[in-house]
């Protein structure tokens, strides 16, 4: 059997005890539900762009979305099968003259794990752009489709991530809206790159060119010919505090870093304060390339990645994760929240 190294884009993972691949609705939602009745441990995965395996891989069945289809309603909205890839249904959109998605460009993965982890970047999410999503609920056996009021969506997570193994994604409708240029730019950096200023809208093509070019500087890009691109992505999430837990952070840097220490602030709506975990780890004295050049270390271009050189093991990714968390924690007072999904082991 294949390892589940050969599925994940960290190249981590041991076999499991059984594979299938669901290439359309039917076939997934059969699988799900014979896998369920047998009372059989069951993953979902598709891209494997945010998972992390253990080395043991899985004791049951990892069931690999692969449909594919994408119906075309007009005026924007499109319906997209869970096992579509998603950079290229980003190129699509772009293409057609439709914005809402034009910074999640480069992102990984497919169109199904996009609402569970509520994917992110520069300064959009898809929430933003979400209609409804049709799933498999296996506690009723029902195949339904839930309206995005019913996602539960948050910073980095939904409904889904939340409850995890309830649901699978079946696929997703978004609403888009026609128009040549984009949302108003919300990210200071993606401003820069694009020479606007912020708030200001740029033709689609560009932001999505920009995307990928910052995204490509920091090994955000799977690419054959960059170490840096086999990861998971952003292994921690950016915090959000509440007021006294920000205005702790705030001292414990000045204390550390002294008087003119200026933490990362994003307010948010609900009162709360983003802040970053990458300034968090390089400022708790962990550099890029910290850990084993031959085997897992923090990027060379992006402290939020953890990389695998390739003689990895995923029990040395998750011992550097946590040395990270531990350093962060108590320099800073902050606890760092890993964005991956972990199958066969706990944080």
């Amino acid at each position: 059997m294949q390892p589940l190294a050969e599925l994940t884009t960290l190249r981590l993972g041991g076999p499991p005890r059984r594979y299938l691949e669901g290439a359309d609705e039917a076939s997934i939602v059969a699988a799900v539900r014979g896998a369920d009745a047998a009372g059989e441990p069951l993953l979902v995965l598709a891209g494997g762009s945010n998972l992390v395996v253990a080395d043991d891989g899985f004791p049951g069945t990892v069931l690999r979305i692969a449909s594919r289809g994408i119906e075309d309603h007009g005026g924007g909205r499109l319906s997209v099968q869970a096992g579509e890839p998603w950079d290229p249904f980003v190129a699509r959109t772009v293409g057609a003259g439709l914005a809402g998605l034009e910074c999640l460009s480069g992102i990984p993965g497919t169109v199904g794990a996009t609402p569970i982890q509520n994917v992110g970047a520069y300064g959009q999410e898809v929430a933003e752009t979400i209609v409804s999503v049709r799933v498999l609920d296996r506690r009723s056996g029902a195949v339904e489709e839930l309206p995005a009021e019913a996602c539960g969506f948050a910073y980095r997570s939904s409904r889904f991530k939340r409850t995890p193994g309830r649901w699978v994604v079946l696929a997703v409708t978004f609403a888009l809206v026609p128009a040549p240029r984009s949302a108003p730019i919300r990210y200071a950096e993606l401003a820069r790159a694009l020479g606007v200023a912020e708030g200001a809208t740029a033709p689609l093509p560009d932001v999505r060119g920009a995307v990928l070019g910052l995204r490509r500087s920091k090994g955000m890009v799977l690419d054959a010919g960059d170490p840096d691109s086999v990861s998971a992505g952003s292994f921690f999430m950016n915090p959000v505090l509440d007021a006294a837990a920000f205005a702790a952070l705030e001292r414990r840097a000045r204390e550390r870093l002294g008087p003119d220490a200026r933490v990362p602030r994003f307010p948010q709506p609900d009162g709360t304060v983003k802040t970053s975990a990458a300034w968090l780890i390089e400022r708790a004295g962990f550099t890029r390339g910290h850990g084993d050049p031959a085997a897992i270390a923090i990027s060379s271009k992006h402290t939020l990645a953890l990389t695998n050189r390739g003689a990895g093991t995923t029990a040395s990714l998750i011992a550097l994760a946590r040395e990270i968390a531990a350093g962060v924690r108590e320099a800073f007072g902050v606890e760092l929240t890993p964005e991956p999904v972990f199958v066969g082991h706990a944080w």
